[in-house]
């Protein structure tokens, strides 16, 4: 067995329900979608035999013969149109039913009370063919189905969720591994599948994620060749990690960032007052300094809310200056604001003391009481799971640390869940037409090109908003044991589990 970090997911594991990381990269090895995408982010069909469409709007999808879940029951179209409709239905309440929007009839589905049980825009043809309209051609569509949302589910899921997602039954590489599987705020073993038939059959006999309290815990067991893959090195060892590691250090660009976020409902950052504040905020904060001397270069100044190794990134739109270091025009603004409701009390930053984000808050709260001469100071909260439960129940009441891993390789996909209006990933509620009309405009786009110059502008809108501070772009870095090889960081900063091989 494979011993690799992870965290305590959020939720049960429910491909529609989970949108965190400690979740989602055990969903991804559970399950099998119609399509995967492969350590350099390409993208490979996987249980669509094709997925065909002529206007990018209507789509035929078929699926190959002979899929089973690990209980013995058939992967079918159903299998695909039931658990989709399923996370779309409002009264099911799953974090990620906006990624259904573009499919037809998901209005109805989430009307209150809902005006459908299933959207019109899914037909299932037979066992294998189904397919599907959307409301308007949607350019990245055939890349969202590589997506946890749009995995199966088998029909045992749909007799009680709840417990399906505590010992979920999958179609992925792997499998939950035989009794206490999920041992919870401890770990979770899987082992492979043996009726997978995709493309990312596992080169080892199972894994187990280790839930740690914080990243120090998990390097000192790297070390001691008790956890073989640490997929993020903490603060206090990047400096010395390459010595400690030697040729088992990994350093790669990944496709994750770190913003800082406000929520509506906080004082002082509400209307024209709240958007003064986090330009100031923005302004105060000397990324270039703290990505040095907290971890030696390996996180690089935002430029945007996407990612640097996304194709059509752009670090030079219009309003990207609100993201430079400029205590003078920092200290203009904060006063401004002032002027409209003169600011009071402590700037608190909540950020998961198991997630190795103390160090490079406190230091993002230095520069921002040492620029503004205010009292700004980190909240730690223990687990990652515990200030998501504040976030998403929207009761965090201060700033907060979070960001987003990519789930599939396009800028959209970082804009849409996490600001588009009515995004249950939307943590901040930030809502605005001509943002939402240039994304819709960027996915119906013909080609890719114009698509990204449509990103361009929806982007520059968020920067003259600035509803979340983007702080970090991330070049990753992790190791492994002496006990494992071929370890492999993939595209979006996680390991590559399923190739990882024991020497």
């Amino acid at each position: 067995m494979i011993a690799v970090n992870g965290s305590e997911p959020q939720n049960p594991l429910i491909p529609s329900n989970t949108n965190e990381n400690g979740g989602g990269r055990i969903v991804d090895r559970l399950f099998a979608g119609l399509r995967y995408i492969d350590q350099r982010g390409a993208l490979h069909d996987e249980v669509a035999q094709s997925i065909d469409t002529t206007d990018q709007q209507h789509y035929r999808i078929t699926l190959k013969p002979g899929w089973t879940f690990s209980d013995g029951t058939p992967v079918t179209a159903h299998s695909f149109v039931d658990a989709w409709n399923y996370g779309a239905l409002v009264t099911n309440a799953q974090l990620q039913s906006y990624t259904y929007g573009p499919i037809v009839g998901f209005t109805d589905v989430q009307a209150d009370p809902p005006r459908a049980q299933t959207m019109s825009g899914l037909k299932v043809v037979d066992d294998l063919h189904f397919t599907v309209d959307l409301v308007a051609p949607t350019i990245d569509f055939r890349t969202r189905l590589a997506y946890a949302p749009f995995y199966p589910l088998p029909t045992a899921a749909f007799k009680d969720m709840k417990a399906f997602g505590q010992h979920p039954i999958g179609n992925g590489p792997y499998r939950f591994a035989d009794g206490n599987a999920w041992q919870h705020d401890v770990q979770l073993t899987v082992v492979p599948n043996e009726s997978y038939r995709g493309g990312r059959p596992p080169r080892n006999k199972g894994l187990t994620f280790v839930f740690y309290s914080n990243f120090d815990a998990a390097y000192s067991d790297l070390l001691a060749d008790n956890l073989d893959v640490l997929d993020t090195i903490p603060d206090s060892a990047i400096a010395v990690y390459k010595h400690d590691l030697g040729d088992r250090a990994i350093e790669a660009p990944t496709a994750q960032n770190q913003w800082l976020g406000f929520q509506s409902n906080l004082a002082h950052f509400g209307g024209e007052e709240g958007r003064l504040r986090r330009q100031a905020l923005s302004m105060a904060i000397d990324r270039a300094q703290i990505g040095r001397k907290i971890f030696h270069g390996t996180r690089i100044p935002a430029r945007d809310f996407t990612s640097a190794v996304l194709p059509g990134f752009d670090p030079n739109l219009p309003g990207s200056n609100v993201l430079d270091y400029n205590p003078a025009e920092a200290v203009r603004l904060w006063n401004q604001a002032d002027a409209i409701a003169p600011w009071s009390g402590s700037f608190e930053i909540a950020y998961n003391a198991d997630g190795g984000h103390q160090a490079w808050i406190d230091a993002l709260a230095n520069s921002i009481r040492n620029t503004l001469h205010i009292d700004a100071v980190g909240a730690p909260y223990p687990t990652f799971k515990q200030l998501r439960d504040q976030v998403v129940h929207r009761t965090i009441g201060k700033a907060f640390r979070y960001g987003w891993q990519g789930d599939y390789p396009t800028m959209l996909q970082f804009l849409e869940p996490g600001f588009v209006t009515g995004s249950e990933s939307n943590d901040v509620g930030y809502s605005n037409p001509e943002f939402d009309r240039l994304l819709t405009a960027a996915e119906a786009a013909s080609t890719e090109e114009e698509s990204w110059k449509l990103v361009g502008q929806a982007q520059s809108v968020l920067l003259r908003d600035l509803p979340t501070i983007p702080v970090f772009d991330y070049i990753n870095s992790a190791g492994y044991s002496k006990r494992v090889h071929n370890v492999v960081m993939t595209w979006n900063g996680l390991a590559d589990f399923e190739n990882i091989e024991l020497r």
